[in-house]
C-alpha cells in the first residue's frame, strides 16, 4: 500500500532540473521519487541533530554512589 504523499514546492537551479529531466528519461523513474531520494539522505546524515528517542549506546554512562 502506498503512503500518503504531502505537497510542497521546491526552488531547484535549472541545472539540477535539466539533470534530473535526464535521469528520468534513461531511468523512468518519476523525478519526485529522486528527491525524496536526496531528502532521505539529508536525513540520514543529519541524524544526530533530530530529536528522537536516545540508544543505550548513546546515553551517558550513570554514576554510582
Amino acid at each position: 500500500m502506498a503512503r500518503k504523499k504531502i505537497s510542497t514546492t521546491v526552488y531547484i537551479t535549472p541545472e539540477q532540473n535539466e539533470r534530473l529531466k535526464l535521469l528520468h528519461e534513461r531511468t523512468k523513474v518519476p523525478v519526485a521519487v529522486y528527491i525524496r531520494e536526496g531528502i532521505d539522505l539529508v536525513l540520514d546524515r543529519h541524524q544526530d541533530e533530530l530529536p528522537g528517542q536516545m540508544t543505550l549506546e548513546a546515553a551517558p554512562a550513570k554514576k554510582k554512589g
